[in-house]
């Protein structure tokens, strides 16, 4: 992918970034504000690791994580980036020669985001940033936050794979060890 590519993904990240603490604070209804935490950045991060590699999304994962804990998790430094660049890596090993389908894009991006939040989740207890128990987590947090994330990955699928595929087609040397 050429610089005209990197830097269309990374002008969506930063909109992505944008949408998520500006314009999603407001949709989110007053009731469920905390509850619902929007992770779209990191759906995005997976959809690199499924069609642009697993060195794309790592870098994704862990410059956006690290701008995200700056700007909105300050108490605690390198926590989004350290999940967001595991997962998108890890993702990227397990489904590398793989074709992704709908399917399986929405089921891996739904375990990437439990597999995130819990990560953070555990972090944060280990330093004693939060005492709440993982069930109470799960169930306040998580899974609300897991259904807003799938419904964004599953309107973005179309565009964020043409995206994607559109760049790998421009160059079509892979990502090599």
């Amino acid at each position: 992918m050429g610089d005209r590519g990197i830097n269309r993904l990374i002008l969506v990240m930063l909109l992505l970034f944008l949408v998520e603490g500006t314009l999603m604070p407001w949709l989110i209804p007053v009731e469920l504000t905390g509850r619902i935490v929007p992770h779209f950045m990191f759906v995005f991060v997976i959809f690199a690791a499924l069609y642009s590699g697993r060195h794309r999304a790592l870098f994704f994962g862990i410059s956006f994580g690290f701008l995200q804990d700056v700007i909105y998790f300050g108490h605690l430094m390198g926590v989004n980036a350290f999940a967001m660049g595991l997962i998108g890596y890890y993702t990227g090993v397990l489904l590398e020669r793989r074709r992704s389908t709908l399917l399986t894009a929405l089921s891996v991006i739904g375990l990437g985001c439990i597999l995130y939040d819990t990560i953070v989740y555990f972090v944060n207890m280990v330093f004693r940033v939060t005492n709440e128990t993982y069930a109470w987590a799960l169930m306040d947090h998580i899974l609300p936050s897991l259904f807003l994330q799938l419904v964004f990955a599953l309107a973005v699928y179309v565009p964020a794979r043409r995206l994607f595929e559109s760049h790998l087609k421009l160059n079509p040397e892979t990502e090599e060890e």
